[in-house]
């Protein structure tokens, strides 16, 4: 049996955003930034096309997926220990004895307890495959996509 997968990794599929994360019930990072490089690599049959998916739709969906989280400060909701409070005007997080104020709309909010590499790329790969739902004549034997937080250090969904 025939296997085919499509790769989309341009150069220009990036990121840039701020975060911290903590690493156990005492340590917490500072306050830092990468500039994130996405890949997808989706396998699956041929469709009527011939292509197991179209590279422009793809494209356009991931770009649309990173664009709210570009130059943006990276906070998760569901962190057991950080607490997130916020205004039309500002966030407020508090973790331990730290405290951080951001503009309202420099933060994204996302529903995660952490933002590790591992889990935004989770997060990412979901709305990806979502959003491809919605591409005519598309059957994904498998989605895979991988989050490059800086050179050779990547985290895989």
């Amino acid at each position: 049996m025939e296997s085919f997968s499509v790769r989309i990794a341009k150069s220009d599929l990036t990121f840039s955003a701020a975060h911290f994360i903590t690493l156990d019930a005492r340590h917490c990072e500072h306050l830092h930034g990468h500039n994130y490089r996405v890949g997808v690599e989706i396998e699956g049959p041929l469709g009527d096309q011939q292509v197991v998916v179209d590279f422009l739709a793809v494209d356009r969906v991931i770009r649309e997926l990173l664009r709210p989280l570009d130059h943006r400060v990276l906070l998760p909701t569901e962190h057991p220990t950080i607490q997130i409070v916020e205004s039309n005007v500002q966030v407020e997080v508090v973790w331990a004895e730290r405290r951080w104020v951001f503009p309202r709309s420099e933060c994204v909010l996302l529903p995660l307890a952490n933002t590790t590499a591992e889990l935004l790329a989770r997060y990412l790969g979901r709305q990806l495959v979502d959003a491809l739902a919605a591409v005519p004549d598309f059957m994904p034997a498998s989605v895979r996509l991988d989050l490059e937080e800086t050179e050779g250090h990547s985290a895989v969904f």
